[in-house]
């Protein structure tokens, strides 16, 4: 009898609590897309026994190189020696190509 008390006392304690006021729940929202930029240093190719294939580019800006592998082979789509900005969806092993701007 105790337990049902303490039970039906903490649900009518929620119930009036969650009706008085606004409740609001914030949080950033994750696009699932990410951005780089930089000069292409390196383009390499390579593919798996699997038969899986990735590209690994390597963008350089302000020192600083970055290095992000793509899946498949996307080697047209990095000029080398030139300015690039890449948008894409990161994944486990390759991360999948999305737009990627030249100039």
């Amino acid at each position: 009898m105790k337990r049902l008390l303490s039970i039906l006392l903490v649900f009518v304690l929620l119930m009036l609590s969650s009706s008085c006021g606004d409740v609001f729940i914030r949080g950033a929202l994750n696009s699932g897309t990410e951005t780089a930029a930089g000069i292409v240093s390196i383009v390499q190719f390579s593919s798996t026994d699997g038969g899986t294939s990735i590209t690994v580019v390597t963008l350089m800006q302000s020192a600083a190189a970055k290095t992000l592998t793509f899946c498949g082979d996307q080697r047209t789509r990095f000029p080398m020696d030139q300015v690039v900005q890449v948008t894409f969806t990161p994944g486990s092993s390759c991360g999948s190509v999305i737009v990627i701007v030249i100039g």
